[in-house]
Formats: structure tokens, sequence, C-alpha cells
């Protein structure tokens, strides 16, 4: 049974005995086309070691499968759980948890993996932000993280300093990776449709840059954009004197009435180095 036909996956749906819940954000792929574009952008070769968060039915897992990697489906309905075990046949290596992402042991599972592993996943779209948050600081144990997020989001992971997307966790996205904006997703290409378009993107994992500062660093840039049509010296007020902030964007070359969005994350970097013995952040 191929489930990335609509409908060979509704007659498997109707013989569960169950649809997608709205509450899981769960919307189907049916687009063969798409999940091979996944793997090429994922960079899945045989024996890679890949997560794939909430695989629902499994159409990504079998064609991940198929590649020859070495999968571990976390997937929070049991009923989809279950039915993952239909693809642990011979030859093929898929180790299923019926769990909450946000509650598995990543960390001590990762552990017992050689090398980095790759995730892939289509992420439920009301979690993606908890999700990501967790998976891109873990550069020492993950290679790359490849998801499909809304296109709204996308735009916002991978957004250029100046554009009316860039905002505090574009920043965030790019001190843990180098983020691409691989392509748009229909909603056609899903049962049900959603009602938006959908997007696939790619994060590199790196060291990040201030491994030393980094909650401090994201004080600063959260606290920034918390008030993004402000100038710096005044959304940062309360962390910094405005003469101080002035000082260091002049220095900078940067114009001491910038906004946040101007700044790219070398540049709030460099800001950051020259702010932070000024006052300890909160």
């Amino acid at each position: 049974m191929k489930l990335h036909r609509s409908s060979e996956l509704r007659v498997f749906l109707k013989e569960l005995g169950i649809d997608a819940k709205k509450g899981l954000s769960q919307n189907f792929l049916i687009d063969g086309n798409i999940l091979r574009k996944i793997i090429k952008a994922a960079d899945i070769h045989p024996q890679d070691h890949v997560i794939e968060i909430g695989p629902g039915p499994g159409a990504l897992t079998e064609f991940l499968l198929d590649f020859g990697a070495h999968v571990t489906a976390i997937e929070i309905d049991p009923n989809f759980a279950a039915a993952l075990k239909r693809l642990q046949t011979e030859g093929r290596s898929l180790n299923i948890f019926q769990e909450d992402f946000l509650k598995f042991p990543l960390e001590d599972y990762l552990a017992k993996i050689p090398g980095k592993i790759k995730v892939v996943a289509n992420l439920p779209y009301h979690i993606t932000t908890p999700i990501l948050t967790r998976l891109l600081p873990m550069h020492d144990k993950i290679e790359s993280v490849t998801i499909m997020v809304q296109k709204e989001f996308a735009k916002r992971m991978t957004a250029a300093p100046g554009s009316a997307d860039y905002g505090s966790f574009t920043v965030f996205s790019a001190f843990y990776s180098h983020p691409s904006y691989c392509f748009t997703v229909e909603p056609t290409c899903f049962y049900p449709r959603p009602k938006v378009q959908s997007a696939i993107v790619h994060c590199q994992l790196r060291v990040p840059p201030r491994p030393d500062a980094q909650e401090a660093f994201f004080t600063l840039t959260r606290t920034a954009f918390q008030k993004k049509r402000k100038m710096l010296r005044t959304s940062l007020k309360e962390l910094f004197p405005a003469d101080a902030i002035e000082q260091a964007l002049t220095e900078m070359g940067i114009s001491p009435q910038a906004r946040p969005e101007e700044l790219s994350l070398d540049q709030f970097l460099i800001f950051f180095d020259k702010l932070r013995f000024i006052r300890p952040l909160a």
C-alpha cells in the first residue's frame, strides 16, 4: 500500500477507523514527488541514522527506509504508532516510540547512537517553535534538521536583514545553523488540505559563535525585537544606557538610530560584544 496516494491513504485510514486530528495538526502528504524532494533536501544516504518526528501513517517513513536509512519514528498518536509496525520488515531498520516528542528523552537516546543523526519531519505546526528550540542547539549529536513548516514560518527562519519577516527567531536559527529555504508545498499535496501553504527548510547545524554567552545574547536579541519598530537605543534601554548603545553602533559604522531588523547576526554578535560587560544581562 502506497500511502502517498490519496485513494490508498483514505482506505488505510478507514481500515484503522481513524482520521486526521486537527488538534495534532495532522495533514498527510499525498505527493510522492514532494516526498522524494524532501529526501533529497535532507541529503539522506544509506546507513544514515534519521529521527522522524510525527510520521503519522508513515509515507515519509517508508521512503526513508527505502533509501536504506536507520529510522527512529516518534509518534504521539497511538493508532499511527501501532500502524507503523507494518514497516518493520526484514532488511529495514525502524524503531518506533509512541511518545510526545517534547517529552521524549532525546539526549539519552542520542547518546546511544554513534556519530551524528539527521532529523526529518513534517512538524506539527502548533508546536514548531518549541521543537526547533530543542533541536537546533544540539550540533554535537545532530548533523541537520530538515522540516516542513508553514510557509510564513519558513520565511521568518530564513529572512534577510531588513525584510519584513526578519525577527528574533531568524537570528536564533542562524546562531545555531545555516538555514535554507528549499521549496514551497501547496495545500493540494496534503490530505486533508490545510488552509495555508507549507515549505521545506533545511538547517545544517553548526557550533554556535558565542557558546559561553548564549542566554545573555538571546536576552539582548529578544528584547530588541519585542519593540521591532523602535530604535535599538529605545528598545534596549532597560538593559544598557542609551549613550553606550549609540556609541557601540557608531563604532560599527551603523546609524545610532538603527532598528533591530537592520542588523545581521554577525552585526548583532559584534554589538553584543561591545555591550556585554557594561551591565550584566538579566
